[in-house]
């Protein structure tokens, strides 16, 4: 299934799930539509390309609502999600949608916090992290259970906030001030644990984070995205993503202070 085929199938099911459909936002605003179209559809086509050599099982940390390990459950991936918090409950009605659309067998989930995780040591081809390292503290115990559950040569497939950029810095210093880290106390687990409060990082922090641990991390495998505001997407979306793509790889101050989204692969 492409892409574009999922993106279709999930706009029809938050017709259907009102939760999903407040958390994605993409059918409150047509105005915004394309923009967070745009933006979704260029993080998950960042995945699916990164995993075109992937052979074996893959554990995305952080889930959610499962939505990137259905995608890939119904490309034939082997996919085990962990998750927490509200998204968990949501999950069974999401199952029952899905499985009409193909077979989403290979999708199982739990509900988890990664640190109480035993995962089987060089077990997973593959781990993503999708909006999920800036929530996850303390990073550097978390690369090691990620590094000892990764087969040799298996990857770290991670979308991320690009932790330079000067507006959405801002705007979450305005939120949390420098509390970087808080203790949230899950009811489910019974236990307080440690949050990263939006704790997003420049490539340069999480890169010097990876190799710390061994990592190496392919310079072809960074990527950005999302840098000019909604309404330049109102026409010719295709050609707003190509100019962004060109803006970043050739404009170093523009890809680090304003581009939104950043995207990257780490190899053990």
């Amino acid at each position: 299934m492409t892409v574009e085929q999922f993106f279709d199938h999930l706009l029809k099911e938050l017709d259907t799930h009102p939760k999903l459909k407040g958390y994605y936002r993409f059918l409150n605003n047509e105005k915004s539509f394309e923009f967070r179209k745009a933006y979704y559809i260029q993080r998950l086509e960042y995945i699916h390309q990164q995993m075109k050599n992937i052979d074996g099982p893959v554990w995305d940390i952080g889930c959610g609502y499962g939505t990137t390990a259905l995608f890939l459950a119904l490309n034939g991936y082997k996919v085990h999600g962990s998750t927490l918090e509200y998204y968990f409950n949501e999950i069974p009605q999401r199952l029952e949608y899905w499985s009409k659309i193909g077979d989403i067998s290979g999708f199982t989930y739990d509900y988890e916090n990664l640190y109480d995780s035993k995962p089987e040591p060089s077990y997973y081809a593959a781990v993503i992290v999708q909006d999920t390292l800036h929530h996850t503290e303390p990073i550097d115990e978390a690369v090691k259970i990620i590094k000892t559950s990764l087969r040799a040569g298996g990857k770290v497939i991670a979308v991320e906030e690009n932790g330079n950029n000067i507006i959405q810095s801002f705007k979450l210093f305005l939120q949390r001030g420098n509390k970087r880290i808080i203790d949230y106390t899950d009811e489910r687990l019974g236990k307080t644990i440690k949050l990263g409060n939006e704790n997003i990082r420049p490539y340069a922090e999480w890169k010097r984070i990876f190799e710390k641990e061994g990592f190496t991390l392919p310079q072809e495998s960074v990527h950005y995205v999302r840098f000019y505001p909604p309404f330049f997407f109102k026409n010719d979306c295709a050609n707003v993503i190509a100019k962004e793509q060109e803006k970043w790889r050739n404009n170093s101050f523009l890809r680090e202070r304003f581009f939104f989204g950043l995207n990257f692969t780490a190899v053990k």
